[in-house]
């Protein structure tokens, strides 16, 4: 790559920035004050997120509140390299590009974790994995985004092996209230309109799971006219999607009759080998999940005579029976690699309590188990309270009588 190509891609990164800041008040509030208060002076933070204009805000904020700051993707075809040029124009270590081989993606979280980070700040929990099994010590406190993540540095916290405090952002009402329903639910079918250009209204969309993500993802589909079907594990999960309007049924029958198949689970092999071979000639796979597992990719391949590009975002497989079947984005996330992830204004919540909860961290981190922690209530109630202001909006306040009547005292007659 020349300077020049550099250059311009830098300025294409800040301007992307710039446009994704304006939809981002809270964080910037968040970034004014960090810039006035320094908190995270002296601090080394490893972040393993998606690269992206609203990532980049974080970064900056961070980086305004004092903090050294060394990014690596979370995803290797969810770099946007025009933001990871500029954030370097700006001193931050970026350790990533577009493409990048699962053993490039490896070593950029190495090198993340070469430079000894105080505090990390993780996207289903690779960086902090890795860093447990390399055995080392100087990580006081991380905050983890995803529900995959959480999953994972719980199982490690039920084996005792979880080495420092983590507070999980994903648990967060301002999270997954917003982000997993809203930001997926749009982001996920901007990604795949963007890479198919497909008719929704009138088509059967599968949605495997229901959980925040999988309502968001099957309330827009239903939105746009879509007939969907939603598959789940939980008796609870099927019986709220029922209520809400859609059909369940278990995956192998759903197979049969979808058009278009979106997992939402954070598990591996969803659809299986066997669900694939029941698919209507023509169907499409997408997967708004965090790792490209729950498409069982190696049967795919398995059972086709024939794979080919059809653009850089979609793979046809011919199948041994005849029939073809589509793949987005590789099996990853299909809003991250076909489209440009979720939007600002909905990250603004997320990435708003991530700043706020590493800043409890390194007040208070010393004071806390090792253990996985919810967000502190406080931080929920200002972040809230922000965004509301933000959008014009206002709330009632209790009163005094109403207090104590909430408190259990009897008012005076």
């Amino acid at each position: 790559m020349t300077d020049r190509e550099v250059l311009e891609l830098m300025e294409k990164g800040k301007t992307r920035t710039a446009w994704a800041s304006r939809q981002m008040p809270v964080l910037s509030q968040i970034r004014a004050r960090f810039q006035k208060e320094h908190p995270f002076c002296g601090i080394k933070v490893g972040l393993c997120l998606h690269i992206s204009a609203k990532t980049a805000n974080l970064a900056l904020a961070l980086r305004n509140g004092g903090a050294t700051v060394y990014l690596a993707a979370s995803n290797p075809l969810s770099t946007q390299d025009d933001i990871a040029w500029y954030l370097r124009q700006e001193g931050i270590e970026v350790f990533a590009r577009r493409g990048e081989s699962d053993e490039e993606y490896r070593a950029s979280l190495e090198k993340v974790l070469f430079f000894s980070p105080d505090y990390l700040i993780d996207d289903g929990a690779d960086l902090t994995i890795l860093y447990h099994l390399k055995g080392a010590r100087t990580v006081k406190g991380g905050t983890e985004e995803t529900t995959t993540g959480v999953t994972r540095l719980k199982n490690l916290e039920k084996a005792g092996k979880l080495l420092f405090p983590v507070v999980a952002v994903n648990q967060a009402l301002t999270k997954y209230l917003f982000d997993n329903r809203h930001g997926t639910g749009q982001s996920a079918l901007d990604g795949i309109l963007r890479a198919t250009n497909i008719l929704i209204a009138g088509s059967c969309a599968v949605v495997c799971g229901y959980g925040w993500v999988g309502k968001g993802v099957a309330r827009r589909l239903q939105g746009m006219g879509a007939r969907v079907i939603v598959t789940e594990v939980s008796p609870v999960r099927a019986l709220e999607a029922l209520m809400d309007g859609f059909q369940v049924l278990p995956i192998n029958k759903a197979a049969e009759i979808g058009d278009l198949f979106i997992t939402c689970t954070g598990n591996l092999k969803v659809i299986s080998g066997d669900d694939l071979k029941k698919m209507k000639d023509g169907a499409i796979l997408a997967n708004a999940g965090h790792f490209n597992v729950e498409i069982d990719l190696s049967a795919l391949e398995e059972l086709s005579t024939e794979i080919r590009s059809l653009s850089p975002l979609i793979k046809e497989y011919l199948l041994r029976n005849g029939k073809r079947i589509y793949l987005l984005g590789e099996g990853r996330l299909v809003n991250l690699v076909c489209g440009e992830g979720h939007p600002a204004g909905v990250m603004d919540l997320s990435f708003s309590t991530q700043a706020l909860s590493l800043e409890f961290l390194v007040h208070e981190g010393a004071n806390l188990d090792a253990r996985v922690h919810s967000v502190p209530e406080f931080i929920e109630s200002q972040i809230a309270s922000l965004k509301l202001k933000s959008l014009g909006a206002e709330i009632d306040s209790l009163t005094p009588e109403q207090i104590r009547y909430l408190s259990g005292f009897l008012t005076e007659e």
